[in-house]
């Protein structure tokens, strides 16, 4: 059995895990590239095996950088089955489409450059609309915890991993020659007690385990102290300064616990009603679907949806839908909280809400999830004085402020708390999801503190199990 590590080892983003074996090849995600100035480079770049060789995929959840190139690799031949949540099925029918909305986008602007530049080279379409159309084609969708067998060779289950909406940790068990071993890919996992999903599901065993560190290295602020600080700078920003705050957030999980946290301020009478706009029409159709999939919600969430059907006058939350909206926005002045993607701060309508607002020291910009290196978002958090948006030189006078306590991911102790629920050590750990010194760094923490054997490969590396 061998194991490539394609993506997300030493970094962050591009999740992509082969496993070969003499009867099967198979993925464990097939994420983008994301941040950096190579990032479109290494999309584009040939995989290490052909499309064509792949039996199926196992999708751990639809983050784009776990999901995003997927429509590349079917364009290029694969046929098998992608298998999923049920969830996640159907916000890959939002995301991926959108993702190709914008490879399209990007395509033509780069087109219309080289009609100006005809020495420039000839720009590379990473996909189209209908590619990703064609994709949704092959996915599987299962539920939590059922028994699945693409293969004669394979069974696995899809287990809460407590991260968005239908997020999954991957039990998987592979025979060959005789011999079943177990493998588990943790995905990414929650941080336990946050709204909107359950708390990641332990897992008893392993022969070989991946397990992420986006987080590895720091630890979250307790929940209640990060909710007063997002009190405190809404109320001083709103009603000291009449200023307005913007709030990066990727439109799949954050923008809906964002939203849960306003309302339930709102309803403790913490916060006075309040105007919030979600700006992303991404955000709108998975905020959609996620209050369908209550079945994957925790109960608290679940009890406040049903609360906020009653109470409209809580919030007044709007989502806007046309570009016309969009711009509509940074003609208000104060008194809004303005929501919208990208969650990096490098794409789409959040980028024109930066370039009105950085200017504007009665505003305040809050970051409330992971910014990748080489991103918009990660120079704002880094300090960056003065920041480049659509060709323009923006000075940064409004306050940023980094709410950490509010990420998606398990921190250093939440991670270290779910590998000590495995009754014994895993015969073979890898580290991965995580900044080469967070992943090197996290897996010298697990072997001194666990005792365990473990290591944290570099990109494209291939171990013999």
């Amino acid at each position: 059995m061998k194991l490539t590590f394609i993506g997300a080892a030493q970094e962050v983003t591009g999740s992509c895990f082969l496993v070969e074996t003499d009867d099967l090849r198979f993925l464990v995600d097939c994420g983008m590239f994301q941040g950096g100035r190579d990032a479109r480079e290494r999309n584009l770049k040939a995989w290490p095996f052909d499309p064509r060789q792949i039996d199926f995929v196992l999708l751990t959840h639809a983050h784009i950088d776990h999901s995003g190139l997927l429509p590349r690799l079917c364009a290029l031949g694969f046929r098998g089955p992608i298998i999923t949540t049920s969830a996640t099925v159907d916000l890959l029918s939002v995301m991926l489409l959108d993702s190709a909305f914008i490879q399209e986008g990007e395509w033509a602007r780069a087109q219309r450059k080289r009609s100006r530049q005809p020495r420039a080279a000839a720009p590379a379409l990473l996909y189209t609309v209908a590619q990703a159309e064609a994709c949704l084609e092959q996915l599987q969708g299962v539920r939590y915890a059922e028994d699945v067998q693409p293969h004669a060779a394979l069974r696995c289950r899809f287990r809460d991993a407590g991260h968005i909406l239908g997020s999954a940790i991957l039990e998987v068990w592979l025979t060959e020659q005789g011999r079943t071993r177990k493998l588990v890919f943790s995905g990414d996992l929650g941080q336990p007690g946050r709204p909107i999903v359950r708390d990641p599901t332990p897992i008893a065993s392993a022969d070989v385990l991946l397990v992420e560190s986006t987080y590895g290295n720091r630890l979250h602020r307790p929940l209640d102290e990060t909710i007063d600080e997002l009190v405190h700078v809404i109320e001083d920003t709103l009603r000291r300064r009449q200023g307005n705050v913007i709030i990066p957030a990727f439109a799949l999980g954050r923008t809906q616990e964002v939203l849960h946290l306003l309302l339930d301020l709102c309803r403790q009478g913490r916060l006075p009603r309040l105007q919030v706009f979600v700006d992303s029409p991404m955000a709108h159709k998975v905020t959609e679907i996620t209050w369908r999939h209550t079945e994957f919600l925790d109960d608290e969430s679940r009890a406040l949806l049903s609360l906020r059907r009653s109470h409209p006058e809580w919030l007044d939350l709007r989502f806007t839908r046309s570009v016309e909206e969009s711009m509509a926005l940074n003609r208000i002045k104060a008194g809004a909280i303005i929501i919208s993607a990208s969650g990096m701060c490098d794409a789409g309508r959040i980028k024109h809400h930066l370039r009105h607002h950085l200017g504007r020291a009665e505003c305040a910009i809050v970051i409330i999830g992971f910014q990748a290196q080489g991103t918009l978002g990660r120079r704002l958090v880094d300090g960056d004085k003065s920041v480049r948006i659509f060709g323009d030189d923006i000075r940064v006078c409004a306050s940023i402020h980094t709410i950490g306590g509010l990420s998606a991911h398990a921190d250093q102790t939440a991670l270290l708390n779910w590998l000590k629920r495995f009754d014994s050590p895993p015969q073979h750990s890898f580290v991965v999801h995580g900044e080469a010194q967070t992943a090197c760094g996290f897996a010298e923490h697990i072997a001194s503190e666990l005792g365990w054997r473990v290591e944290a490969p570099a990109p494209g590396t291939t171990i013999e199990l």
